[in-house]
């Protein structure tokens, strides 16, 4: 029996501690923490693990610096915290990374301004990274010679975090640590309504939308964790809050690469809002936007992609102007906006920008029910947490209320993983065009379980190939991730475990050389049709 059916199995037959619904950075977070720490979790997404916000983020882990206008400092302070906790506990994944931001002349921050904010905020983030940088003209032309100093003032240099993978991939490896801890999961699996029997028990009607089966899963407490959407969840299971969601629409552009740079270049747009050229390996990630939306699911608009491109163009020294055709993939999700209990939820467009990034955890502890409103990535060891200490409050112990939760496997680990990697020679078989060793990739995506991979090369170095060309994934990859990974469909590997659909044009993934191969890997006799299914949608 595969991963997912296995799991599914296992949650109609016993009274979990908790349910969450979503599988978010939220969701993900709160299940590996309450997992980790001794409770009996269930989880379940009615689509893939990270498969809406979660999977259109900048890729950024950041301590919020622009929050500092806002004089949040007590949001900052603790984004810088949770941000350096991301740094020290995942060396391999979250980095260290320079933010270069450059101004027009006469914009509403003069450059030493700007520069004694860096100052501040480096204070905010106890001084755990890199001193920010004074910029002037000269500087930038030196440094950045792309960037266009003709309308410029200078600016600064400043030090925050990205990520080596994808997002998705990021929040996958959380559901990973709970499946490890004894959780059950299962994506595809959509929440119908939640009600609290007489008994104290939360019945929680589901329906398996890959099979059409439907069953109850009952727990002691529930967690709506479902992200932009909790607002519905709330209001189809007849739970009554006092927080909202408010959203605002982001874009990112994905493009060949067009700058060098390992830095992030930060400019202000013509209407003042931040924007980005994010380095993202053999690419580059533009955007974003900062559109108030009201509907579910947001899309991408020509007024977008003219906004970004637009901007880039004209801060950029560029051979040719990126047009439309140079877009390789898009990326477009919501950032829920917690309202506060009384606040205002008729924002004018005036104060939209005035808006919180902040999470709210609204607990109601006469019926063990708790909603999680708003949330980065940034900010998932301050949920997970915080979740945790709110489970035992409404009475469910945790047997190990102390265990570390999250975090890569130690150094030691690591060490005794590349010294038998070396001994297989395993680098000496990388991809010459690839953008690291096979050690190292490897290693920061599938942690402990790489071990098993270097046993497969063992047996047969075929192993170590590139199955599907055009990308770095290797054959005992796709294995992998077809027995332990839950894909269900094509997007699941392609968009999500992996981030192929963001760095590979549709049609070079459609015509790749071993796209057969590797959808009979993950889906066997129903290969040809999930292969269908993704490229007709």
């Amino acid at each position: 029996m595969k991963l997912r059916e296995s799991h599914i199995e296992q949650m109609d037959d016993k009274v979990f501690d908790v349910l969450v619904v979503g599988g978010g950075i939220n969701g993900a977070v709160s299940c590996a923490s309450l997992s980790t720490k001794g409770a009996s979790v269930a989880l379940v997404d009615k689509g893939d693990f990270a498969s809406l916000t979660s999977q259109e983020s900048s890729n950024l882990v950041w301590g919020g610096i622009k929050y500092l206008e806002g004089m949040e400092f007590g949001l900052v302070r603790k984004l810088c915290h949770s941000r350096n906790l991301l740094i020290s506990h995942y060396p391999s994944t979250v980095r260290e990374i320079r933010f270069f931001v450059t101004l027009k002349k006469n914009f509403r921050l003069g450059r030493v301004f700007l520069y004694l904010g860096t100052l501040f905020y480096w204070l905010m983030g106890s001084f755990f990274t890199r001193p920010p940088r004074l910029l002037s003209n000269r500087i930038i032309n030196r440094d950045e010679g792309q960037v266009q100093t003709e309308e410029c003032a200078g600016g600064v240099e400043y030090s925050d975090a990205y990520l080596l993978d994808n997002d998705a991939r990021f929040v996958f490896n959380f559901i990973k640590r709970a499946i490890a801890s004894g959780a059950k999961v299962a994506n595809y699996v959509e929440s119908l309504g939640s009600t609290r029997g007489k008994d104290g028990i939360w019945s929680t009607e589901v329906k398996d939308l890959l099979s059409g089966r439907t069953f109850t899963i009952r727990s002691k407490a529930l967690i709506n964790a479902c992200g932009p959407l909790a607002d519905r969840y709330n209001e189809m299971s007849n739970i009554a809050t006092g927080h909202q969601h408010l959203f605002s629409k982001g874009i990112h552009l994905l493009v060949e690469k067009i700058t060098d740079s390992k830095r992030v270049l930060s400019f202000f747009a013509d209407d003042g809002r931040l924007f980005f050229v994010i380095p993202m390996g053999s690419r580059s990630c533009l955007g974003t936007t900062d559109t108030r939306v009201d509907e579910l699911p947001p899309f991408v608009t020509e007024e977008d992609r003219s906004f970004v491109l637009d901007n880039i163009n004209k801060r950029l020294r560029l051979k040719k102007k990126l047009t439309r055709d140079d877009i390789i993939a898009e990326r477009c999700g919501v950032r829920p906006l917690v309202v506060e209990p009384n606040g205002n939820k008729d924002v004018s467009e005036g104060d939209w920008s005035s808006l919180s990034r902040k999470h709210a955890l609204e607990i109601d502890r006469a019926k063990k029910q708790l909603c999680i409103f708003g949330g980065k990535l940034t900010d998932c060891i301050n949920v997970g947490d915080e979740v945790a200490d709110a489970i035992v409050d409404l009475g469910i112990p945790l047997r190990y209320k102390n265990k570390k939760w999250y975090g890569e496997p130690s150094r030691q680990e690591k060490k005794r993983f590349l010294k038998k990697a070396q001994s297989l020679q395993l680098d000496s078989m990388t991809d010459p065009s690839a953008s690291e060793p096979l050690s190292e990739r490897y290693w920061r995506r599938y942690g402990m379980d790489a071990f098993e991979m270097l046993d497969e090369i063992e047996k047969d170095a075929s192993k170590a190939e590139i199955l599907l060309k055009g990308t770095e994934y290797t054959r005992c990859e796709i294995e992998y991730i077809a027995q332990r990974e839950m894909v269900s469909k094509l997007e699941d590997f392609l968009r999500r475990r992996s981030k192929i659909a963001l760095l590979v044009r549709r049609t070079e993934i459609e015509n790749a050389q071993g796209l057969q191969e590797t959808g009979q890997m993950l889906f066997g006799e129903q290969s040809q049709d999930k292969i269908n299914e993704y490229f007709a949608s």
